[in-house]
């Protein structure tokens, strides 16, 4: 059992680690570039003169580009380790796994370790401001506990008493309240910001969704292998 999580989780988790990584360069990165810039004062928000909305950015750097790929892998295959050894406990009890149920392992992924805690606390560019970074993580991992927790006893639930005690996991985190800074002051403009949060979840959806697919794809025939 423990060497066909590690297995599945490997080729999963690098598998859409690299597609994730080459999203993130076509699609994030341009924007978290430009964002910098404002970090920097080489922009100005608000400038007496019209700032291009595409304007000059780096090209391509091998070294933050190999790194971006790497990090982006190794954080993918821990995830995948994650995924495939609850697809592992599903498993023995029963439950299908395979690549097109895969998918809605991933999608539910996505949900916990994205979607929700973006609720709240929403994907931030350089130069915003925000709150104590570690009020921030231990909030961000608790929703995201909450959160799979909580799409659990919705998928294997069997009364109503357990989908309700989901529906509260769900909502606590964000009734709570997530760390915010006391006042909100920035020199990047509100739009770059907003597409940044967009593309970086469009990214997330797909490269969870992927995941989802092939780890259960590889754990499948790693079950057929055995």
């Amino acid at each position: 059992m423990f060497s066909k999580i590690v297995t599945s989780a490997l080729f999963a988790g690098f598998c859409a680690g690299l597609i994730a990584a080459l999203l993130q360069l076509v699609f994030v990165q341009p924007v978290l570039l430009h964002a910098e810039l404002y970090e920097s004062g080489e922009l100005a928000h608000f400038g007496a003169e019209a700032v291009s909305a595409h304007p000059e950015l780096p090209g391509l750097d091998p070294v933050r580009d190999g790194l971006s790929l790497l990090f982006s892998a190794l954080i993918y295959v821990g995830y995948a380790l994650i995924l495939v050894a609850a697809m592992g406990l599903a498993a023995g009890r029963g439950i299908a796994i395979n690549g097109r149920t895969g998918l809605i392992w991933g999608i539910a992924g996505f949900v916990a370790f994205h979607f929700a805690p973006a609720l709240s606390l929403p994907p931030e560019v350089p130069g915003v401001s925000a709150a104590d970074i570690t009020e921030r993580q231990v909030w961000w991992w608790l929703t995201v506990a909450v959160t799979a927790l909580a799409l659990t006893l919705i998928a294997f639930g069997r009364s109503w008493a357990l989908w309700a005690v989901a529906i509260v996991l769900l909502l606590a985190p964000h009734l709570i309240g997530a760390p915010h800074p006391d006042t909100f002051a920035g020199t990047v403009p509100p739009e770059i910001a907003g597409l940044y949060a967009a593309r970086a979840l469009g990214v997330g959806l797909a490269a969870w969704t992927l995941l989802g697919l092939f780890a259960g794809h590889f754990w499948q025939r790693e079950s057929a292998a055995a």
